[in-house]
């Protein structure tokens, strides 16, 4: 899967298969491509889970101008919000997501797939504006997201390749906490050589 500059990568959700009561509805899915206020781990190091949670307003700013739905972020576009095949809607618990898959050969291919299990799972793209970290939890808050790029129809949201942006951040967060560790620890030596040796210290400071 080509990860592009500047974007951010999410495996998340499964896809569901929109009941087909007529022809129109043929080669419908929907599916979340977003929960809110739920923390996921994106990392691990030494022990140490690293979560992060999307805040129920961090789309409220987005550039939802033009998002389009593709597989594994690249190829054919098979739906998108500006010819109405694509609809994105914002609800309490998240962002839900409708596509028509029927306007082209890839689409309806990709519905198939779909609709035999190999391709069970949805990933979006994105831009963040702004974040905070709570180093005591190791949290990540995405509070507003720049832009929505796409959804996507994926067979391996495997974190490894998806989410190297994310990675970068929580492994520049541990590095920060491992240092002060040690500058803890460091100073908890001192003052414990301090408190058994004050007249040796005294003299060594001297």
């Amino acid at each position: 899967m080509p990860v592009k500059k500047g974007r951010e990568y999410r495996a998340l959700q499964d896809f569901s298969l929109v009941p087909r009561e007529g022809e129109s509805d043929a080669y419908k899915v929907r599916g979340t491509a977003i929960v809110f206020d739920t923390p996921t781990v994106l990392f691990e190091c030494d022990g140490v889970k690293y979560y992060e949670v999307i805040d129920r307003h961090a789309l409220d700013e987005c550039d939802l101008s033009d998002v389009i739905m593709n597989y594994n972020h690249s190829g054919k576009v098979v739906a998108r919000l500006r010819n109405k095949t694509l609809t994105l809607s914002i609800t309490e618990r998240g962002l839900d997501i409708e596509a028509d898959l029927s306007g082209t050969a890839a689409g309806r291919d990709l519905y198939e797939e779909i609709n035999g299990g190999y391709v069970d799972k949805m990933s979006f793209s994105f831009a963040v504006q702004a974040a905070e970290y709570d180093a005591a939890t190791h949290t990540r808050r995405i509070t507003k997201f720049r832009k929505l790029y796409d959804v996507s129809a994926v067979d391996i949201p495997a974190y490894e390749e998806t989410d190297l942006s994310a990675r970068s951040f929580f492994e520049v967060e541990h590095s920060k906490e491992v240092k002060a560790l040690e500058q803890a620890a460091r100073r908890r030596r001192l003052l414990a050589r301090t408190r058994t040796y004050p007249h040796t210290t005294q003299k060594q400071e001297d």
